[in-house]
């Protein structure tokens, strides 16, 4: 797996800068590599090479044949058709079934455009967009209106018979709405209710589950004589021989298959957009890839047509593709990994999960180190092991998934995972009635970490409930959940051992203090996963109420700095989990707004209103002492101690002025808060010449600033 110097994983595809291959060896076993890979993928067998690795060797074999054409091989994946991989068959193609060339960004979307224009030789006369499924390519073949013969692509020259397997695909009718001889091509497919049930069937009848949903797709349509009959659905992206079809664009043939009864990508949740440019090409490619993960089924990337046939005539085909087409692939949505580990862990509500921990992947264009593997079921149905190459699924923007294991890659002595018999957390029971295991104890499972989280320091800080007071409160069952905690009195309290009414009293008056912290201490008390003190912070001060954040999508999440897909995703299902209890704090009064911060949706409509506010609109509506003036937060370096603040507290400050906290000073720090036992970092400010303010001012800067003043940095 490449890396960068700062442990990032490097994007696994660039076919811009792909390298050369070193000799004409490493070339040659690439192929090799490549016609293996393709050979499994077009039989529908376990996949032995995801797209991203097949997509970086295809460019590395194109860069090496260009630096080197005499290196070049006769059936080189860049000139034939399914890379030499498809299985061949009886059933002769009317014209070949051509695979596609690719592109990888928008800059090389645009390039592939300008070059169409250049080969016709005049202005595209308009493109249209479509889902790429990610699924097999067939031809199905009509006679007055009968459907007669369903052939897959195979090698592009001549495919498989599979009509008896197709002829109960959704989408592909038996029989058209007139008596009309047509081929239409498209691809059949399992949407993700679809693969779900053919798993469901194939476990059922003493098989291996599928590891995705195309091999599973793949694999139902060339399987015979199966004893079940697995779910599967069709699109159609192309038409030959169409009555009447002669002139009409590849859109509105696509509308007269449409009324035929043939259901076609146009009629997809995706669409198939008309565009004029390649600016609206890029718009478009974009769509599609934030839909990606809500379409119900996987696509690995868009296909751009010319839809005009006089430019289609123009442009003509290579041997192996068409000019006047091009894919646009999206970051592989399904890698393989290493499994390393399978961890158990327990939800705050007692739902127990096993959880897999794998060796980095990048996946859909996230670095992804653990994935879901959903319940205990599941797992011992896929028999998943550590140690095993699994395949990881990220299909847009969600949490990442195990799907399956190479089988045949796995260790002679692996051993089956074995489901706990006790709750790993209290050792109480398991309630297995459901899908979702979960201990019998509840919330109450995980009261005392989650209570004692809750109200440490740098939470909602609750002097006097320490542990023993938490265990106390949890084993007379008199709470369960932080919010519990503001229905106690003290003649309840009171009759805890070691507490008498004056420390009960005391207790109660300081829970009841808490209700008055800002909305960032509160997010961090209830431990959203995912987050800490410094994201809470981020998301309370972005936000400005817990209303807001709650209600927030998974995209709008991503808006605040360091939430990615990934972070976003798990935010937005936490927040979903701990609803009930964020109702229960809102009910007894505990504070759930930022001060200083004007809502989100407020600044939204403002920005609309008033074009220049910036500075406001990204000050999160206050005229915030540590801002830049065009509004982004000023990088701020606390050291040594602040009168009154915990090192913790000074961070925080920071970011309540508008600011952005950070550990070291550097070149970008723009100012340093020295205070008592200040080291090295502000003999370091002084060399880089970087204001430095003393601790007492920052102290009264915050101070203004929290009476509700308007103060400017200048005069402090």
């Amino acid at each position: 797996m490449p890396t960068t110097a700062g442990n990032e994983i490097a994007p696994v595809v660039d076919a811009a800068h792909a390298a050369p291959f070193a000799t004409a060896d490493d070339y040659r076993e690439a192929i090799a590599r490549m016609r293996e890979a393709a050979a499994a993928y077009y039989a529908g067998e376990d996949i032995v090479m995801d797209d991203a690795t097949y997509d970086a060797l295809f460019a590395r074999v194109s860069a090496s044949e260009a630096a080197h054409p005499e290196w070049a091989v006769a059936d080189s994946p860049t000139e034939v058709v399914a890379a030499g991989g498809g299985v061949a068959g009886d059933v002769v193609h009317s014209t070949p079934m051509l695979s596609l060339a690719n592109v990888f960004d928008s800059d090389e979307l645009r390039q592939w455009a300008a070059r169409l224009e250049k080969v016709i030789g005049r202005p595209v006369a308009g493109f249209t967009v479509e889902p790429k499924i990610d699924g097999m390519a067939i031809a199905a073949r009509y006679v007055d209106g009968a459907l007669v013969q369903v052939a897959t692509r195979g090698d592009g020259t001549a495919g498989e018979d599979v009509t008896a397997q197709a002829r109960a695909v959704a989408g592909l009718p038996g029989r058209l709405t007139r008596p009309v001889t047509v081929e239409v091509r498209g691809e059949v497919f399992m949407t993700d209710d679809d693969f779900a049930r053919a798993n469901e069937l194939r476990v059922a009848h003493g098989g291996a589950p599928f590891a995705n949903p195309r091999n599973a797709a793949a694999g139902t349509l060339r399987a015979q004589d199966r004893a079940y009959l697995a779910p599967l659905s069709f699109l159609a992206y192309a038409v030959h021989d169409l009555p009447d079809g002669e002139g009409l664009t590849h859109s509105a043939a696509m509308a007269a298959i449409a009324e035929l009864g043939v259901t076609t990508t146009a009629q997809s949740p995706a669409g198939m957009p008309r565009c004029a440019t390649a600016d609206e090409l890029v718009d478009a490619v974009t769509s599609l890839g934030a839909l990606r993960g809500k379409l119900g089924f996987d696509i690995d990337g868009a296909v751009i047509k010319a839809d005009a046939p006089a430019d289609r005539d123009a442009a003509g085909s290579s041997s192996r593709a068409p000019r006047w087409a091009t894919a646009f692939k999206f970051p592989a949505d399904t890698r393989t990994s290493t499994l390393t580990a399978i961890e158990v862990q327990v939800g705050r509500t007692g739902v127990i999960t096993p959880v897999a921990v794998i060796a980095p992947v990048q996946v859909g264009g996230v670095v992804v180190t653990s994935a879901t593997l959903h319940n205990f079921d599941d797992l011992v149905r896929r028999d998943v092991r550590v140690g095993d190459t699994v395949f990881v699924r990220r299909a847009g923007e969600v949490i990442p998934e195990i799907t399956g294991a190479k089988l045949d890659e796995r260790a002679a002595d692996s051993v089956a995972f074995t489901p706990p018999e006790h709750c790993p957390r209290c050792g109480g029971e398991i309630d297995r009635s459901q899908k979702r295991w979960r201990c019998t104890q509840g919330r109450a499972c995980g009261a005392t970490e989650s209570l004692a989280y809750f109200a440490a320091r740098d939470s909602m800080d609750i002097e006097g409930l320490g542990d023993k007071v938490i265990r106390a409160l949890v084993a007379a069952g008199m709470v369960t959940d932080p919010a519990d905690l503001y229905d106690l009195d003290v003649a309840a309290v009171a009759q805890l051992e070691r507490l008498g009414a004056t420390s009960a009293a005391k207790l109660i008056a300081n829970i009841e203090g808490s209700k008055t912290q800002p909305m960032s201490r509160v997010l961090t008390g209830l431990g959203v996963r995912m987050t800490g003190r410094s994201m809470s912070r981020r998301l309370a001060r972005h936000f400005g109420t817990m209303g807001e954040l709650t209600g927030a999508s998974v995209e709008q999440l991503q808006e605040v700095e360091g939430v990615g897909p990934e972070r976003a995703a798990t935010i937005a299902a936490e927040l979903r989990e701990l609803a009930p209890i964020i109702d229960k704090l809102a009910a007894r009064g505990v504070n759930l707004v930022e001060p200083g911060v004007i809502p989100a949706s407020e600044r939204a409509a403002a920005a609309a209103a008033e074009s220049g506010s910036t500075a406001e609109a990204a000050g999160g509506g206050a005229r915030l002492p540590l801002r830049n003036e065009d509004g982004t937060p000023m990088t701020v370096v606390v050291t040594g101690s602040v009168p009154g603040l915990s090192r913790n507290e000074g961070n925080e400050a920071v970011e309540r002025l508008g600011g952005k906290s950070s550990g070291s000073v550097s070149k970008k720090t723009q100012l340093v808060v020295v205070g008592d036992g200040a080291g090295s970092k502000a003999a370091k400010a002084e060399e880089l010449g970087i204001r430095i303010m003393p601790a007492d001012r920052f102290a009264a800067l915050l101070a203004a600033h929290d009476a509700g003043d308007q103060p400017s940095l200048a005069a402090f």
